[in-house]
């Protein structure tokens, strides 16, 4: 019995789980799907009409959420760095003015968020309106955040297949020098590395976009989709962490 639990104890996959738990990123990215998995099943129980299970997957998605703007007190001035660095960067002038708007955004979006936070643990009071109006701000910077990072990864996209076509079409004249090959296919192989991650944050941006817009309410989206967006784009987020802690095996 002791051999089988020390065998699932020191299973390579629960050894994993550790380390990617033991990173913020994967937690955070653990919390918030299982926060928005409960708020699709609290609508899908709301619909059937079970209201006091709702209520209790309601409650959970409600307090994973608070937990998680305590993650994130520090975020905004790591944004705000985000934004400065940004302006010093070598690189196309449309991109990195996209950036630096999304960086804004994101820092305008967590610093409200943090006010919305230290309201709803009673640390500090503000009439009813008042917080209202401030979720309402966090969420409209929030969109606008990702709308920027929408125009940002398009820009990029365009950019990294224009190089890698000329990557591709470019050949060396006379004698092939193995060299100057070995270092276009590098440099090919990054620009790809580089397309896959940016596809793969336009994925992210495009599911969670309808988050904000209906938070912000400029338009209405129920929550049962909201949930799954959130759920869906937070499992590619958490396989990236994945992979980034534990490697691509």
């Amino acid at each position: 019995m002791a051999s089988i639990a020390s065998q699932f104890i020191l299973h390579p996959a629960v050894s994993q789980g550790l380390k990617f738990g033991g990173t913020t990123v994967g937690r955070d990215k653990t919390y918030r799907a299982i926060q928005y998995f409960a708020r699709f099943y609290a609508w899908h129980l709301a619909n059937k009409g079970d209201k006091v299970e709702a209520a209790r997957w309601t409650a959970l998605k409600a307090h994973l959420g608070t937990a998680r703007k305590l993650m994130r007190l520090g975020k905004p001035i790591e944004h705000l760095q985000a934004a400065l660095r940004a302006t010093l960067a070598a690189g196309p002038v449309e991109e990195t003015l996209t950036t630096i708007a999304r960086q804004i955004g994101y820092f305008g979006y967590l610093s409200y968020d943090a006010i919305v936070w230290a309201h709803s643990i009673k640390f500090i009071t503000l009439a009813p309106e008042t917080a209202k109006r401030m979720a309402k701000r966090a969420f409209q910077f929030w969109f606008t955040a990702i709308v920027f990072s929408l125009v940002h990864g398009v820009l990029k996209a365009a950019r990294l297949a224009k190089e890698a076509k000329s990557l591709r079409e470019s050949k060396v004249r006379g004698e092939k020098d193995l060299a100057e090959e070995a270092s276009r296919e590098t440099r090919l192989s990054a620009i790809e590395t580089a397309r896959k991650n940016n596809r793969q944050q336009l994925v992210i941006d495009l599911l969670d976009i309808w988050i904000p817009a209906t938070g912000a309410e400029f338009l209405k989206v129920n929550e049962g989709t909201l949930g799954i967006f959130g759920l869906i784009s937070s499992l590619i987020g958490a396989k990236s962490q994945w992979k980034a802690v534990n490697g691509k095996k």
